[in-house]
């Protein structure tokens, strides 16, 4: 059977950035706390939505202002999110293709899961993904392997013939925790240095080179 392939969503799938960035700003600014440029907001990305505004608020500090700038963020990017957020270049093709010759597709995401399924269905509405996977109460964020070996039963496949492909080291080491082959993709948020050091198994410069990785699993 083709090896199964478990997707990271922003930065992966989806150019996300904007959105995020929008949102993160609309909260620091109703909290009267400066606002950040795209690019820094880019590295505050990754495990989770609560980190994410640990970070933007930063030197700021305290739960009751973090709850209230989590509060804000979600309230406006569950809105605002369609605007700022879309596939990268030739990644549907990408999709359809690998959906095409057989290998089993899954989405795995630190996003809350009711929103990444709906995100995934609205963006990605001709491939039929195995298992579309968010944060849930009873699967810990990446880079904990749950999520990733819950998929791999959903698959019928054992963890070594499967592969986590995404953005940043958290997804490396979420392959790596699950006993995965783990893909890094160079076109998201995280700096190509930082993958180096994760040593993640492979690297893809663009679609069209990840579809020649995968093709040699």
């Amino acid at each position: 059977m083709k090896h199964g392939l478990i997707f990271d969503l922003d930065g992966t799938l989806v150019d996300s950035l904007r959105g995020i960035c929008g949102s993160v700003n609309h909260a620091l600014s109703t909290a009267g706390l400066p606002t950040h440029p795209i690019e820094a907001v880019r590295g505050f990305i990754g495990n989770g939505a609560r980190l994410l505004i640990e970070r933007a608020a930063s030197p700021a500090t305290g739960e009751e202002l973090y709850l209230t700038l989590e509060g804000a963020f979600k309230t406006h990017y569950d809105v605002s999110w369609p605007d700022g957020t879309s596939p990268y270049d030739e990644i549907t093709d990408m999709l359809e293709s690998l959906q095409a010759a057989g290998h089993p597709l899954a989405v795995l995401s630190n996003k809350p899961h009711p929103f990444t399924e709906t995100i995934v269905a609205r963006l990605f509405p001709t491939i039929t993904f195995a298992s579309v996977l968010g944060q849930r109460a009873d699967i810990p964020h990446k880079p904990d392997p749950a999520g990733a070996l819950e998929i791999a039963k959903v698959f019928g496949l054992d963890p070594s013939a499967c592969a986590v492909i995404g953005d940043s080291t958290m997804d490396i080491e979420t392959a790596q925790n699950a006993g995965m082959t783990a893909i890094a993709v160079t076109w998201g948020f995280q700096d190509h240095p930082r993958l180096i050091e994760a040593k993640a198994d492979h690297f893809a410069a663009d679609p069209a080179e990840l579809m020649e990785i995968i093709g040699k699993l």
